[in-house]
């Protein structure tokens, strides 16, 4: 059995002791830079690690993913729970900041406008928060309806996403039409799953950027979608959660590899003949996005496989990409924190607050290198400065994922 991540993708973890102080100064030390940054007709500088060959440096990046919305976000939400006084976002105004995210979706030659990591429908979703007018909720409400049918199946394009997106507002709301399209997106859902025989297990296949996939991961796969059903589970009637209760279960356990007490899962549920796997270990492909993802899953019967890829990521160490959340080691370690709410041992927070100290040190050695923060929620220092913020409260709520209205106004 081959080793289940690539240790050429991992470093060493330096080991300091936890330091509350040291985390604030970190969260304010980001969102002091960050503020700093903002320029009013382009928002925040890209950082070169979130460019593709060939793309222009100056145009501005507007997403929720790697882009000006999901900075927005960050900065409000760490107001919200007391991180911080970041005041810059409020002045910054949602519907040009649709419009430019409009244009860069029409430049990359998209109109997937309800996309929720790469569209408009965060942004609606903030702006609905700060005034919910019927006209604000009937523009979400379009958005996510042009997402049940979309052949991508993943959270950052199509129905996944729009379900997570439902469910917030069915949250905050309680209003049924949020329920009624849960319903109906868990029911689109159910009918294009696919079957394997070989595995003997459910799953879906992503068009995506021209491809045909059967990814399973924390982003574009299986268990990022199933996040969504099981958070929504309670607006589903009891046979229809069974369904997917066992359906969930079933694609875990068969798509698993084990090395012993160690667990990791491969990027796609079917590997084409002739090729190996990459064991890869980070949120977006990986053990770590399979924790996050089934944090909520009842019962105990996945619990094993979790605790084994806990100590998966552990063993592997934080990750030499740097500290962000979809592919650093900040993103690792919300496992852990996970982990720790799951069972109570203290032991995952220890190993959640070792992982913040190294990715506090990954963050300012990029800073140095570059002359620049990255300017980024999922890819970036605002989505570590969370990270950090709930090491310190001994939580686990990955952004955008598990929260996305902050002051958590009940209905």
């Amino acid at each position: 059995m081959p080793t289940l991540h690539d240790p050429a993708r991992h470093e060493p973890l330096v080991e300091r002791p936890w330091d509350e102080r040291r985390a604030h100064e970190a969260i304010a030390w980001i969102v002091r830079e960050t503020e700093a940054a903002y320029r009013p007709t382009s928002y925040w500088p890209v950082h070169p690690k979130d460019l593709d060959p060939g793309e222009d440096p100056s145009a501005p990046s507007t997403s929720l993913y790697f882009g000006a919305v999901g900075v927005v976000w960050a900065l409000r939400y760490l107001r919200a729970v007391g991180a911080c006084r970041a005041t810059l976002a409020d002045g910054i105004d949602l519907d040009r900041l649709r419009d430019d995210n409009r244009a860069w979706l029409r430049s990359q030659g998209s109109d997937d406008f309800g996309a929720y990591l790469m569209g408009d429908l965060p942004i609606e979703m903030m702006a609905f928060a700060d005034g919910p007018t019927a006209a604000r909720a009937d523009a979400v409400a379009w958005l996510i309806d042009g997402q049940i049918a979309h052949p991508a199946r993943e959270l950052m394009w199509g129905s996944p996403g729009a379900l997570l997106a439902a469910s917030f507002l069915h949250e905050r709301t309680g209003d049924a039409r949020w329920a009624d399209r849960v319903r109906r997106i868990a029911a689109q859902l159910r009918s294009e799953l696919s079957w394997s025989e070989a595995h003997g297990c459910h799953y879906w296949i992503q068009d995506l950027y021209g491809q045909r996939c059967s990814y399973l991961d924390g982003v574009h796969g299986f268990v990022a979608t199933a996040l969504g059903l099981i958070r929504v589970r309670h607006l589903l009637d009891d046979r229809h959660w069974a369904f997917w209760q066992d359906c969930i279960a079933q694609t875990v356990r068969r798509s698993a590899s084990c090395d012993g007490a160690l667990v990791n899962w491969r990027p796609e549920l079917i590997v084409a003949a002739g090729r190996q796997p990459k064991w890869l270990m980070q949120f977006c492909h990986g053990a770590p996005g399979f924790v996050i993802c089934l944090a909520g899953f009842p019962g105990d019967e996945l619990d094993a496989l979790l605790l084994g890829a806990g100590q998966a990521i552990w063993a592997a160490g934080p990750l030499a990409k740097g500290a962000n959340l979809c592919h650093g080691t900040a993103g690792n370690a919300y496992a852990f924190l996970v982990l720790h709410e799951r069972t109570g041992d203290p032991l995952w927070l220890r190993r959640a607050r070792a992982f913040a100290m190294h990715a506090i040190d990954q963050a300012e050695a990029e800073a140095r290198r570059y002359g620049q923060l990255r300017h980024s929620l999922w890819t970036g220092d605002p989505g570590l400065a969370i990270f950090l913020w709930d090491c310190l409260r001994a939580r686990a709520q990955f952004p955008t994922l598990d929260v996305f209205f902050a002051d958590e106004r009940a209905r």
